[in-house]
């Protein structure tokens, strides 16, 4: 009810009071939602600051005010060392004017998001604090004043629409009634509510109220009050903090809950992923099943074959299509799919630990979206926006690199973002000593083996960031993509070459088939 006709009304009669006297020294703005005005009688200051913020439109009389040294600017130049006349309240109208020398008026129009601050001289308007409501423009001053007829005939006449009849009521008061249980009353109760909530309205208490976790200042008895004023211009200005703060906490504390969130979904998402996988390669024993079979089978593999058919041991009628390499012998392609059956126990390995570490973080997440649901003021923040901060950094940090990271056998593995990412990996983050792989002849991300001092790279750790230079290339849907592999000594880039085009001058190939592996 800040900006309700009654309120405003015992607002701008305390204002007469106070500004008896007073001249306008400066009137300002630092920002294109506030206009602050100082008023001075030689001895005091008074500020008046109106804020037109899209989310809350509202008066407040700071005790002082600082302005900015820079991005301020001075408005209405008219004003300036002028004395004030008086404050004229607008009959049942959310407006008043504030009265200045030589006819001046500074209108103070309360329309919520359409709210401003009208400069005019006798009925002629000259300025707006907002020109993004032109219409104003044309506002005639004394057209703002509106009757209503609060006889009790009037009162029965207009039942149907009784709300637009009582225009100064408003949302507020309309509440307020139908909590008195007002629909359900005779008309005779009705009239005896509505004069009972007027004389209230006359000669209000000023109360800051909870209204179901939204902050209020209001006119009429409600629940959850939080302070009481017996003076509509401190209860404004104190109302105007209060919101301010609570606002901010409120905002800060929704930030928070969305990142938890965020991170939650994001969190519950990968786990099911890594359960999925884990199940799926805990199922899959084709690899072995393959390799045994050869194993046991040697003799009847034709040299140079590309597949062959044999009889699966637990189940001899049916039988098992084994493709295979044509240019290794039977017993490296059954290395080969040993090979591949060891990864997927590795895999094994690194699924279950990602899958239990996710499980503790998402408790700990889980454990702080309680908290922060349970908060009720910003010290208890303080601890969650420290370290949003990080995680927002650290965040944009990732953002700023050119690759994504990934780690396998203890060895840090980079696989490029872009064509110009690519460029920037290989060429700036890059050790003459790392491993460098890329799809051999078509477009794809560079990927490189961070080199460890007095270790080899293993053969698994090799075919795993292969796999993934293989994905991350044109062709990630192909059975097979071979890979070339080289130290990163041996690539270098020519001057005009397209981004991600580089000169290998030494290369080994390796044919693995395409996997993301683990993000």
């Amino acid at each position: 009810m800040h900006n309700n006709y009654y309120f405003l009304r015992q607002l701008s009669a305390e204002l007469a009071e106070l500004l008896r006297g007073f001249t306008v020294v400066s009137c300002f703005s630092q920002s294109k939602d506030e206009l602050v005005l100082e008023f001075n009688d030689s001895r005091k200051s008074l500020f008046l600051k109106a804020s037109f913020q899209p989310e809350f439109q509202c008066l407040s009389f700071p005790a002082t005010f600082h302005r900015a040294r820079k991005n301020s600017i001075d408005l209405f130049p008219e004003l300036i060392m002028q004395p004030v006349i008086g404050v004229r309240q607008f009959s049942n109208e959310r407006s008043f004017s504030i009265l200045i020398g030589d006819g001046w008026n500074l209108i103070f129009k309360m329309h919520g998001r359409q709210g401003n601050v009208i400069l005019a001289q006798d009925e002629t308007v000259l300025s707006l604090f907002r020109n993004n409501f032109p219409s104003d423009l044309s506002l005639k001053p004394a057209s703002l004043d509106r009757t209503i007829d609060w006889s009790y005939d009037s009162f029965i006449a207009h039942q149907q629409d009784i709300k637009s009849h009582y225009i100064t009521f408003g949302t507020p008061v309309w509440k307020y009634l139908d909590r008195q249980g007002y629909p359900e009353k005779s008309a005779e109760e009705r009239w005896s509510l509505v004069e009972e909530v007027r004389k209230k309205l006359e000669h209000p208490d000023y109360s800051i109220i909870d209204d179901e976790g939204t902050l209020r200042l209001t006119l009429l008895p409600g629940e959850k009050v939080l302070r009481q004023f017996t003076r509509p211009m401190e209860a404004l200005t104190e109302f105007y903090l209060l919101y301010q703060s609570t606002n901010s906490f409120l905002r800060e504390k929704t930030m928070l809950l969305s990142a938890v969130r965020g991170r939650l979904k994001q969190g519950l998402a990968l786990l099911e992923k890594s359960r999925s996988r884990f199940e799926e390669v805990q199922n899959d024993h084709h690899y072995q099943a393959w390799a045994d079979l050869l194993m046991a089978n040697l003799h009847q593999v034709a040299p140079g074959s590309l597949s062959i058919e044999l009889a699966d041991f637990h189940q001899p009628d049916q039988k098992v299509n084994i493709k295979l390499r044509k240019d290794l012998s039977p017993q490296k392609n059954a290395e080969v799919f040993y090979r591949k059956a060891k990864n997927q126990s590795i895999e094994l390995k690194t699924l279950a630990k990602t899958i239990a570490r996710k499980e503790q973080e998402l408790a700990v997440l889980k454990e702080q979206e309680r908290l922060l649901e349970s908060t009720v003021d910003r010290i208890s923040l303080e601890p969650y926006l420290k370290t949003y901060s990080s995680v927002e950094r650290e965040k944009e940090k990732k953002q700023i690199l050119p690759y994504h990271e990934h780690e396998f056998g203890g060895f840090k593995i980079l696989v490029g973002k872009n064509a110009s990412a690519n460029d920037e990996l290989t060429l700036h983050h890059a050790h003459k000593e790392d491993l460098w792989l890329h799809a051999k002849d078509v477009a794809g991300s560079h990927v490189l083996i961070k080199h460890q001092s007095g270790k080899v790279f293993p053969k698994d750790v090799i075919e795993f960031a292969a796999s993934l230079a293989a994905f991350h290339s044109k062709r990630k849907n192909e059975t097979l993509c071979p890979v070339a592999v080289t130290q990163a000594k041996y690539v270098r880039k020519r001057k005009g070459d397209a981004p991600g085009m580089v000169i290998v001058q030494r290369e080994d190939v390796m044919m693995v088939v395409p996997a993301k592996g683990n993000r």
